[in-house]
């Protein structure tokens, strides 16, 4: 009706200015399918998410979808409705989409990836591309502003992280005590570092092309105190970093022992030195032991966390000795920086997970928290006879005292959440097939006309207020 009104005095936005697309809907949520018929190994459709339904009025058009997509095996939206974009990575043939969200079409894609990614990430100003290949062993740093593709040699590297403002990139190796981050090169460093390794500035990686390097890539640590002995009291096996609300300070992940290291913690790491714009870098890198001092221990596991203004709340994997055997409990832990030093909480449980893997945390509607899990019937609670499903939904009125409020029942892996924000409703991909819930109490919301054919493997609200409504890679 609104869409109706707005067509019938000639109006072409809806709100904050964004264009109102040809379907006439303003609640959209875009959902990515693998192999959605004999002929086709990927697809991306939409729904309305005000009426819950794939189809327009009166069954006209029969369904939405984005006009042009035709990847293989979609595996995750990097959502961005104020940019009225999104990016569509393929896991079947490497390929990064853009999709216009004002046009529900593709807008192009990115081919100079090298191989299949395992963590992409797309400046909000599309200027660049940073993606993770562990196949073919580089950090792939696409620079849009030159034309230029750059394969950064990392041997191991599985995840990437960037920060909003899109200004610092971190990579992670997997089963590595380290991390690293890329630099962009002035025309003098170019030319300086092109002697081979032997010109590469201390802590230099590698910088490419080596005959004329545009980028190099740098331990994220001053490299006169990076002694072996010292390295694993400050990073233990880091797999991800979020980012404080001003961007100032990157939040390193340290799995611990999820991921085969020894303790699970938070490593405050400010980013100005590593900003990877030219010109633009302020400070001096970290010591090893001036990290080690800032490190904050997280009982419960850390291997994936979501901020909220001055709090962090850090979603883990703690191993316990169950029925003799090693199994793994999902906690959930706040960290108030509002004081100083930060307050920890204690950790409370949830969806357990696989270790290390990369779950699904999403704030929404009614000071409500989700977190999503895959692998969860393989962890203590399905071993010890408690209700071992998927997803999580917690009450963070009280930030610094979260509570869990309902265990979903389970219905497969979660690998997708988006929240209809004012809607009071969350949109979640779980078991290959899309479902939804209420942020008041939790309960399932008829899907019926929202089910897709084939696999449902990530959603995204299209019309979200800002980019954090998004899933967390």
């Amino acid at each position: 009706m609104v869409a109706a009104a707005l067509a019938g005095c000639g109006g072409t936005t809806y709100f904050a200015g964004r264009i109102l697309p040809p379907s006439g809907l303003t609640n959209r949520v875009m959902i990515a399918i693998q192999n959605p018929s004999a002929l086709a190994k990927g697809a991306l459709v939409f729904v309305d998410a005000y009426y819950d339904t794939r189809s327009g009025y009166n069954g006209k058009p029969p369904s939405f979808s984005i006009s042009g997509y035709s990847a293989s095996l979609p595996i995750s939206i990097q959502n961005m409705p104020e940019e009225q974009l999104g990016t569509v990575y393929g896991s079947g043939d490497g390929s990064l989409v853009t999709i216009d969200y004002s046009k529900e079409a593709t807008s192009g894609s990115s081919t100079s990836l090298n191989g299949l990614s395992s963590s992409v990430f797309v400046t909000r100003n599309q200027a660049y591309v940073f993606a993770a290949s562990q196949t073919s062993r580089v950090l792939t740093v696409v620079d849009r502003t030159n034309g230029g593709s750059y394969p950064l040699s990392l041997p191991g590297i599985y995840r990437v992280s960037v920060n909003t403002g899109g200004s610092v990139a971190l990579a992670f190796v997997q089963n590595s005590n380290y991390v690293y981050y890329p630099r962009k090169l002035t025309a003098a460093q170019t030319v300086a570092y092109s002697g081979g390794s032997g010109t590469w500035p201390l802590g230099a990686v590698d910088c490419e092309p080596q005959n004329a390097p545009g980028w190099c890539l740098f331990q994220a640590l001053d490299p006169a105190s990076t002694s072996a002995n010292i390295i694993p009291l400050v990073f233990d096996r880091p797999v991800k970093a979020v980012f404080s609300a001003d961007g100032s300070t990157a939040y390193v992940l340290n799995c611990g022992p999820e991921c085969g290291g020894s303790k699970a913690s938070i490593v405050p790491l400010s980013v100005a030195p590593m900003i990877y714009l030219t010109g633009q870098q302020s400070g001096t890198l970290p010591t090893s032991a001036a990290l080690a001092s800032s490190t904050i221990s997280i009982p419960g596991g850390a291997s994936n966390a979501l901020v909220d203004t001055s709090t962090l709340y850090v979603v883990g994997q703690k191993p316990q000795t169950v029925q003799g055997q090693t199994l793994f409990a999902g906690n959930l832990t706040a960290v108030d920086f509002s004081k100083s030093p930060a307050v920890v909480s204690g950790s409370i449980p949830i969806s357990d997970g696989a270790p290390g893997a990369v779950s699904r945390m999403l704030l929404a509607d009614d000071n409500t928290l989700w977190i999503g899990m895959t692998q969860c019937t393989n962890g203590v609670r399905a071993a010890t006879g408690q209700s071992d499903g998927c997803l999580t939904m917690v009450n963070v009125a009280t930030p610094t005292s979260p509570k869990v409020t309902m265990l979903e029942p389970y219905l497969g892996d979660l690998t997708g959440i988006a929240g209809v924000t004012g809607l009071h409703k969350i949109y979640v991909a779980q078991g290959g097939q899309v479902y939804i819930y209420s942020t008041v109490d939790g309960t399932s919301i008829d899907n019926q006309y929202v089910t897709v054919t084939g696999t449902a493997y990530d959603v995204a609200y299209m019309d979200g207020l800002t980019d954090g409504n998004n899933t967390v890679y």
